[in-house]
């Protein structure tokens, strides 16, 4: 099969052709997997974190990719036997997020935060993912994709609209209340569309360090705009970061009321920028009750629950459309900034 691999970790400035597309074998079919021909896989921005080092260090050579659509090929003889989770039939559409599996049997499981399972496998990480003609995966971790979306329309739900659903989740956000979204990437566009459904008095801020995604965020019915160092109109309840560096975070401290809560959505952070750190002013930016916590992961659950919300609000993201072979492309576009909602990779026809 045709697939994109990348063999080694580099910057993408000094190496901006990390993966390679080569021929390699088909994917084995384990007893308990699904084998998936790939119709389409989303852009993740944890990919360039992969491919730069800032993760946990992925299995080399490896295929990356974890927001996969596709169909069902292939299901092992164990697969149907399974009891978590929807397993589908031979050609019918299914989808594969970055969670690739957990135990099962740890605290962390048994307590609906497989996320945080000590034995969490990531998708195009600790197993190959979707920038392939194929992938398999352990069938009680697919996701049925509801009629109403194409697939280049389900690919990006699976991760940026899962990991957004979890993040609003996480905020605490009540309905008439305010947020704000620091970037307004793949991510916080789909989450700006689930608040403005889920709590339709909610104020929603965004800020950009980009006039066109600030531009963007307005069409879509934001309540406000602007840089990332601009005052809001008001004070938020609750912030979500979803940027790649500190300074962001610095800025959300002083706009957040006590008792606020910063939801901090990314894998990593950029280490070139922690000195920043060094100027948090406790008084002003810590002080009064005001929390910060993080997103790990996502849970089956999370991926599920707003598949189905997507299907039932309408939720669709705006994406943009690229080759497979074209993955370098579109990561390059991803670390510069050029972004207007997600990117998608077609592998192959619906």
């Amino acid at each position: 099969m045709k697939a994109m691999l990348l063999r080694g970790l580099a910057p993408l400035a000094q190496h901006p052709n990390p993966l390679s597309f080569e021929d390699v074998p088909d994917p084995k079919l384990g007893a308990d997997e699904v084998l998936i021909r790939v119709t389409r896989c989303g852009v993740c921005h944890t990919e360039l974190d992969e491919i730069e080092g800032r993760t946990p260090p992925p299995h080399l050579p490896v295929i990356l990719g974890h927001q996969v659509v596709g169909r069902i090929e292939q299901i092992g003889p164990l697969g149907q036997l399974r009891p978590i989770g929807p397993v589908g039939q031979i050609g019918q559409r299914a989808g594969v997020a970055w969670i690739a599996s957990a135990c099962g049997e740890c605290d962390f499981c048994k307590s609906g935060q497989e996320n945080l399972c000590p034995q969490f496998r990531a998708t195009g990480r600790d197993v190959d993912g979707g920038y392939a003609e194929y992938m398999k995966i352990r069938a009680d971790f697919i996701h049925l994709i509801p009629d109403s979306l194409s697939d280049s329309e389900a690919a990006p739900l699976l991760c940026a609209g899962a990991i957004g659903y979890r993040s609003l989740r996480l905020s605490n956000l009540q309905d008439g209340r305010s947020l704000g979204l620091m970037g307004f990437g793949g991510s916080n566009h789909l989450v700006l569309k689930m608040t403005l459904y889920k709590f339709p008095n909610a104020k929603v801020f965004v800020f950009s360090r980009s006039e066109a995604e600030r531009e963007f965020a307005l069409s879509l019915g934001a309540t406000w705009a602007g840089a990332i160092d601009e005052v809001p109109p008001s004070a938020l309840d609750a912030v979500i970061d979803t940027t790649p560096v500190w300074g962001p975070d610095m800025e959300a401290l002083k706009h957040l009321k006590p008792g606020g809560r910063l939801v901090i959505n990314a894998i990593r952070k950029e280490t070139s920028d922690q000195q920043i750190l060094s100027t948090l002013d406790y008084p002003s930016q810590l002080w009064m009750e005001k929390e910060i916590k993080s997103v790990a992961n996502v849970t089956r659950a999370d991926v599920r629950e707003f598949l189905s919300l997507a299907a039932e609000a309408g939720i669709k993201p705006e994406f943009q459309e690229y080759e497979l072979k074209d993955a370098n492309r579109a990561l390059n576009e991803l670390r510069r900034g050029k972004i207007r909602g997600a990117k998608v990779l077609c592998v192959s026809g619906q």
